[in-house]
């Protein structure tokens, strides 16, 4: 990911329009986001909410500010990309006949990403991995057909001290 776009992680009380507040904050304030993915954590009254802002569309540090002032968010953490570990999650279907299907198997091993589902002119393949791994597989597949994908935020976490 490049210098433009930094990882926001907030913990966030788990109630009925928290979501709503933040995104709108965003919109608000003419923020970008480019990816956002909301999980609950292991207290049941918090979700986390993982944002990769654009910081070209506002500086960071009043992105945090304003995230700072709502009242359900608890916390808030920037993450560093040099001691950060983040994942990105697709799931994607490429036309692919029987008889042309090594090509995509190879890919599948080489990124190590997993078959799911065969049909009779098309393949289902998942990958976890970082956001610019998925990107790569993705931009590999296409010359295949992709008929149908699905990817979800980027989440992330700081890496453990050792």
């Amino acid at each position: 990911m490049s210098d433009r776009f930094h990882t926001v992680v907030c913990k966030v009380e788990n109630k009925a329009g928290v979501l709503a507040r933040v995104a709108g904050l965003f919109a608000r304030r003419g923020f970008n986001i480019e990816s956002l993915a909301v999980a609950p954590t292991d207290d049941d009254a918090f979700s986390r909410i993982t944002f990769v802002v654009d910081v070209e569309s506002a500086p960071l540090e009043q992105v945090v500010k304003q995230l700072d002032k709502l009242i359900n968010v608890v916390d808030i953490r920037q993450l560093d990309p040099t001691t950060a570990i983040q994942r990105e999650f697709m799931m994607i279907t490429v036309d692919v006949a029987p008889d042309d299907r090594q090509p995509v198997f190879d890919l599948a091993e080489e990124y190590v990403a997993e078959v799911l589902d065969t049909g009779a002119n098309d393949m289902m393949i998942s990958l976890s991995d970082t956001p610019a791994r998925v990107d790569e597989f993705e931009e590999r597949l296409r010359p295949f057909g992709i008929s149908q994908i699905q990817r979800t935020g980027t989440v992330g976490m700081a890496k453990l001290q050792p």
